[in-house]
Order: structure tokens, then sequence, then C-alpha cells
């Protein structure tokens, strides 16, 4: 236990490291977490070598793919049943824009541009096309634009982009087989009876220090990730449809969301994020930069086609739209899951899926910081909207009216 303690104190250490830099360079946590993971790789492999990190110990990726798991699932159960409804138009059109243009794009470029085969072309443009719901939400939730009906859009809006990406791979690479349907069936099944049966087990059991709510929650998401998983999936998915069908009982539950924040950023998210970062290999960006450059800037040059274009005509302000457009163009997750298929599966090489992982993984940091040091909504920061103000005024009078009937 002496090494994996050890370990942990050295992951936790990097964390607050990380943590401590996104105050100073006034940068959200997640991008400090990934551009920390890739130097303490670069660091430790040079001084020691690389397995002193340990980022392939069964631990540690548990850790991991349970952070980006609640972290998913947080982002779902933050989105606004009433903003999808009202604006399914836009949310719609974005975040199938934000799929198709860099596909087509990005795929264009690695065969033509690159000389890549055609399977590892359509591969990369698959890789490319995601939006980063993680990293989305991280940045929404750091500055409270995640109460925003603005944010709530966007997000809706990388759901949807990110939905068609996973498609896109299981269709055209992915095997169908019996797994797939009872998964599927399985999922759509939970889906239908989570928001019938949550409310009414939470007001029966719920409201004790046991944590039962985050129990159960857990215990359905590890469920449907194994399930997904079985299936040659991602638990991902489920996850944040999960917090989608959720919204209106666990996103409207603030204590509750509280403490799976605590959980999930305190603890899970740094190792997430981190790992994330640790799979940068700078020795091959430096021997082939040009490759990396050329895959990053085609993301962000078809992103920016594809969206801007939109925001401006759903009525963005030209701030809001550049804004918007940047935290479209990041990606991480699907990202770096399709890149990771395609090395496993041989549609790409290993020099190719390094390219692209870098790609995957500069996405998730250069539009960020664009974003934020640029084009960042200030008007917005601070100032939730007037549906939620309402909305926490009622559970503010309802909650007293039910102390004083006791």
């Amino acid at each position: 236990m002496t090494d994996i303690y050890a370990l942990a104190a050295l992951w936790l250490g990097l964390a607050l490291a990380a943590t401590m830099l996104s105050i100073w360079l006034r940068i959200a946590t997640a991008m400090s977490e990934i551009v920390v993971g890739t130097v303490a790789q670069l660091a430790i492999g040079a001084a020691v070598g690389g397995a002193m990190l340990g980022t392939d110990q069964s631990w540690i990726k548990f850790l991991a793919s349970t952070g980006a798991i609640l972290l998913t699932f947080l982002a779902g159960a933050e989105l606004d049943p009433a903003v999808l409804r009202s604006r399914w138009k836009e949310t719609m059109t974005i975040g199938l824009i934000a799929f198709f243009a860099p596909f087509l794009g990005c795929a264009a470029a690695a065969y033509y541009l690159l000389h890549w085969s055609v399977d590892a072309s359509w591969l990369c443009g698959i890789a490319l096309s995601t939006t980063s719901v993680a990293v989305v939400y991280a940045v929404m939730l750091e500055f409270g634009l995640n109460r925003t009906t603005y944010g709530k859009t966007v997000l809706a809006a990388c759901f949807i982009n990110d939905l068609a990406t996973v498609l896109a791979l299981g269709l055209m690479f992915s095997p169908f087989t019996y797994r797939t349907l009872i998964f599927v069936g399985a999922s759509v099944a939970a889906f239908v009876v989570l928001p019938w049966v949550t409310p009414r087990f939470f007001r029966r059991y719920g409201g004790r220090p046991s944590e039962l709510e985050a129990k159960f929650l857990l215990l359905c998401l590890f469920a449907l990730g194994a399930l997904a998983a079985w299936a040659d999936s991602e638990a991902v998915l489920p996850a944040y449809v999960m917090g989608m069908v959720l919204a209106g009982t666990v996103g409207k539950d603030h204590a509750l969301v509280r403490r799976l924040r605590t959980l999930t950023f305190g603890l899970l998210t740094p190792f997430y994020f981190i790992r994330a970062g640790s799979f940068v290999s700078v020795p091959a960006l430096v021997a082939a930069p040009l490759a990396f450059l050329l895959l990053l800037a085609a993301k962000m040059l078809t992103k920016f086609i594809g969206v801007y274009p939109l925001t401006r005509l759903f009525g963005s302000s030209r701030p809001d739209g550049l804004y918007t457009t940047m935290l479209m163009s990041t990606g991480l997750t699907f990202g770096s899951i399709s890149a990771l298929f395609g090395l496993t599966h041989g549609i790409v090489s290993d020099a190719q899926y390094s390219f692209l992982i870098a790609a995957v993984i500069g996405s998730a940091v250069v539009p960020t910081l664009i974003a934020n040091a640029f084009f960042l909504p200030r008007h917005l920061i601070g100032s939730p909207d007037s549906a939620d103000v309402a909305a926490s005024a009622v559970a503010q009078v309802a909650k007293a009216a039910g102390e004083r009937d006791r």
C-alpha cells in the first residue's frame, strides 16, 4: 500500500499545483490540469522513467474514468428541459453543424494534405469533430455560466455534437452485434423508469447523513457503464443521457449537486484531466510538428466556419458568438476515445495516434484560453437568468412553508 499512497500523494500534489496555477493565471482548472499532466509526464519520464507517473495502473484508470462519468452526468443534469424545448432549432442546428463541418474538413485535410489512408482519414474526422462536454461544463461551472440560458444552450449543443460523433463512430467502425441491441434496449428502459423511480425513492429514503442519493446515482451510473463497456460502447454516453433525464430531480436539488461536485472536482476529475495531458507525446510533436498543427488548425477553422455564422444567425452578439464558437471547438473525451479506438483496431498507426491525441488535447486548451482571454461574456457572470432567480425564490418559499407546517 505504500506505493499506492505515495502515487496518490503525487497525483494530488500535481492537482494542487494545477489549481494554484489556474488561480495565478486566471484560467480554468481543467486547462491547467491538462498542461500539468503533459509537463509532469515529460519531466518525470526524463528523470526517472515514464512509468513513475503510473497512468496505466488500474486504480488510476478507474478514478479517471469515474471522474469523466460523473462530470458528464453533472453536465447532463444541468440541461434545462425548458431551454431544450424553446431553443431546439438553435441547439440542433449548431450541434449538427459543429459535427459535420470538422468531420468532413478534417478528414479531407488528413487524406489530401497528410496522405493518410481512407479509413484513417475518416477516423481523424470523427476524432476531431467532437466538442468536449467535460471541458465546456468545467469552464461554465467555474464562471457560473451554467446557470444561464446561454450556458444551458451551449451545453445542449455540445450534447447534440457528441451524440452525432458517437453515432458516426458506431456506424462506420464499431461492430453492431446483439450486445449493442441489448445495451440500447436496457438503456432506453432505464431512462424511462429512472425519472419516475428516482424522486419517489429520494423522498421516501433520502435526506440522511448516509448519502443514499449519491450511492443510488453511482449504482445506476456504474451499472450502465458496465453495460456500455460490455457492448463495446463508452460509459460517458449513458451517463450524459441519464443526467438529462434526471435534470428535473437531481438538477434542482442544489445541495445534492454541490456534494457531487465536491466529490467530482475535489478527487476524481484531476485524475481524468492530468491523465489526459500525460498522453501527449512531446518528442513525437517535436519531430513532426506540422502534422499536429495542421490537424489542430483544421479543427478550429472548420468549427469557426460552421458555427460562428449560425450563432450570429440566431441572434448572438459578436463576442458571445465567438465565445460559443471557441467552446464548441474544444475536444477531449470522445476525441481521445475515438483516437484510441483507431489505434487499438489498427485503423491508425502509433505516429498518427500521437498526432491525433495531441490535436485533441490541444483543442481542449487553445480554444478555451482564447475564449476566456478575449471573448468571455462578463455581462452574464454572476447574473443568473431571471427564470433561475424566480425558481430559487419559489423553492425557498416552499421550504419555509414546509418548515412552518412541521
